[in-house]
């Protein structure tokens, strides 16, 4: 007889550590990072490795900068001795924790089990390249954020997969929820626009966020180039904003 299958209780990470959240409708606040690895996409801006690693970097305190390494995979059970500490320490100074990647949600199984204890220690914000629709509902009841992408070709290099962001974006907007397109230099206004149309079509009430493409440790969009696309895109979906990279530019993780 079969054994039966049962969900993961470890997970895949790259890196645990406190910092500034730099992006989206929760820039400035101080949050606790779960880098997850894997990913199921592999766009031409990204510069976050996200292949496995035999340890997972972990900070040794918060916001030390200062790193020691974890086996992996690692168990819910030695994090939330970790993190237990942090707040303990610091109990007012964490906003929340963010679930990052990589994709998150390719370990959808695992955090199923593991977001109930996180929960109870700090709200979640999960961080998502707003593809995985199926993943995203067996956990959806544990959120309190969701930060999705739009992965446009001009910038990813591949073709951006409008039906599956629209599919997630139904299921996304249960919780808080906002959306957030990098563009570029090379971004033509028909696709933000497509991407403002998605929004307002499918989840009118969440912002749209228009991320401008870092390279170099600059913008990789003219400012000319980046008010001429929120003003189009706004005829479409009125809530919109840019919101740089801002870690980037202060030197955080």
């Amino acid at each position: 007889m079969p054994v039966p299958a049962t969900a993961p209780t470890e997970a895949q990470l790259l890196e645990v550590f406190s910092s500034i959240q730099g992006e989206g409708l929760l820039v400035g606040c101080r949050q606790i990072f779960l880098r997850f690895a894997h990913c199921n996409l592999a766009c031409g801006y990204c510069d976050t490795p996200f292949a496995p690693t035999t340890e997972c970097r972990i900070e040794d305190a918060p916001g030390s900068g200062n790193f020691r390494g974890l086996p992996n995979p690692v168990s819910l059970e030695t994090l939330m001795g970790i993190f237990s500490l942090w707040h303990k320490n610091a109990p007012r100074m964490h906003h929340s924790l963010s679930l990052t990647g990589g994709e998150p949600l390719l370990q959808a199984d695992m955090l199923a089990e593991w977001l109930p204890a996180l929960r109870e220690l700090l709200p979640l914000y999960l961080e998502t390249n707003g593809t995985l629709t199926a993943a995203l509902d067996k956990v959806i009841s544990h959120l309190d954020w969701i930060s999705m992408d739009i992965k446009l070709a001009s910038v990813t290099g591949a073709p951006t997969p409008w039906a599956a962001h629209r599919d997630f974006l139904a299921v996304a907007r249960r919780v808080q929820c906002y959306v957030k397109v990098v563009v570029g230099e090379e971004t033509p206004p028909e696709e933000v626009v497509r991407a403002a149309r998605l929004v307002q079509e499918t989840a009118p009430e969440a912002v749209l966020v228009l991320q401008p493409l870092t390279r170099e440790g600059r913008m990789g969009i003219s400012a000319r180039t980046l008010l001429d696309l929120q003003r189009q895109a706004s005829a479409v979906h009125a809530d919109l904003r840019i919101i740089p990279q801002t870690h980037r530019f202060a030197g955080l993780l």
